[in-house]
């Protein structure tokens, strides 16, 4: 039996996860899952897979908690720091899918332990690429990328040389907002900005989608897995959501990756990598499919891939404060403080006020360093925000 963790076990990734678990659970041996205010669904869960530990990140919750698992035997803990902890307990393959920022300490508690890190935190490797390979290189921890475009990459790599590779192309669905006029974005409501045509996701990624930050977003975090020029890799639109991604070599073939828009495929690749095994996903049918389409993505649109750019340009810690920046506009625009293109000024705004030259963004990339800088962007973003809110 193989041990097991998932963080950020009850949202959209995790219960995925979950339930390509629960489809074989003689092979695996959950150690710890956390999750945050969804006391219930985590309990469920940790009783049903019979789990060593359950962890709220909400300290306020630990007696809701004990109080669900009663008498399962399932140990109960609360907190950042309980998270952390649990993430550093002995686990041959822990799932990485706290959202946020928030995941980036568990995510490396849980590489200074060994094993397989399925990776499915973007974030970590916005704020702090460098320092997350090099801790995994440290510990002999393999990292596997979990979302959707980046496990493309890596399949299409499998038995290729890095020297070979000319560009990486990603693809974007455009969310919501990709048919609109231009002219009706500063109108969006938040409710139009949290449905998405394709996939069936949380909310924040879903508006993250709309504004395509978190294309922007995977695009650095290709940049510091993959070791690729930021130069070469490509957003392309690509409505139907089946080609993943593309990697384009040197002698001008591409190699694409095609499947269904369910992320049980590449967390099912990560759960039982190096095999290939059965996975409940549907068959596509290229004939009844029809076409694929693509475009070039309009950055007057979407703001957020030149930023992305930009922020890979100036280097250091600064993908930290694009992070940063990023979650607290999001926070704005869900709370009604702005509006759904404000989300990006505030970000340029942030990430003009601090100089990739500074002594702080070019300071030695620890934990406790991308944790501060961190801080300091979202008082920024939050200035910023007052700025347009007031």
């Amino acid at each position: 039996m193989r041990r097991v963790s998932v963080l950020g076990a009850t949202g959209s990734i995790g219960q995925n996860t979950l339930d390509l678990i629960a489809r074989a659970p003689e092979d695996y041996d959950v150690v710890a899952l956390t999750g945050a205010s969804n006391i219930a669904q985590l309990a469920k869960d940790a009783i049903a897979l019979k789990a060593d530990i359950a962890v709220t990140a909400d300290d306020h919750r630990l007696e809701d908690l004990r109080a669900a698992l009663g008498g399962s035997g399932v140990a109960a803990a609360a907190g950042a720091a309980a998270v952390a902890e649990a993430a550093a307990r002995p686990a041959d393959w822990t799932m990485s899918a706290i959202v946020g920022a928030a995941g980036l300490a568990p995510g490396m508690a849980a590489l200074a332990q060994g094993g397989t890190l399925a990776l499915a935190n973007k974030e970590s490797l916005v704020c702090a690429g460098p320092l997350v390979m090099e801790t995994a290189r440290q510990h002999g921890t393999r990292i596997l990328p979990v979302d959707s475009e980046h496990s493309a990459i890596f399949q299409a790599l499998i038995g290729e040389e890095m020297a070979a590779v000319e560009r990486i192309i990603i693809t974007a669905s455009g969310g919501a907002f990709r048919d609109w006029p231009l002219e009706r974005l500063a109108e969006a409501t938040l409710d139009q900005a949290s449905s998405h045509p394709n996939w069936d996701m949380g909310q924040r990624i879903t508006i993250d989608s709309a504004s395509m930050f978190n294309k922007a977003m995977e695009v650095i975090e290709t940049h510091e897995f993959f070791v690729v020029d930021p130069l070469g890799i490509e957003v392309i639109v690509h409505p139907q959501s089946m080609v993943h991604a593309l990697v384009g070599f040197k002698d001008g073939a591409l190699m694409a990756h095609v499947g269904p828009a369910d992320m049980r495929h590449a967390i099912g690749f990560a759960l039982h990598h190096p095999d290939r095994q059965h996975l409940p996903v549907e068959r596509l049918d290229l004939a009844a499919i029809g076409r694929f389409d693509f475009s070039t993505p309009d950055e007057r649109r979407w703001p957020a891939l030149r930023l992305a750019r930009e922020t890979m340009q100036a280097g250091g810690m600064m993908g930290a404060v694009f992070n940063a920046a990023k979650e607290t506009a999001l926070d704005g625009f869900i709370a009604g403080q702005i509006t759904f293109v404000q989300m990006a000024d505030v970000v340029e705004d942030t990430l003009t006020g601090f100089d990739a030259s500074a002594g702080l963004i070019a300071d030695t990339m620890t934990l406790d360093n991308v944790l501060q800088i961190d801080h300091l962007a979202r008082k920024a973003a939050r200035d910023a925000i007052h700025k347009r809110a007031g």
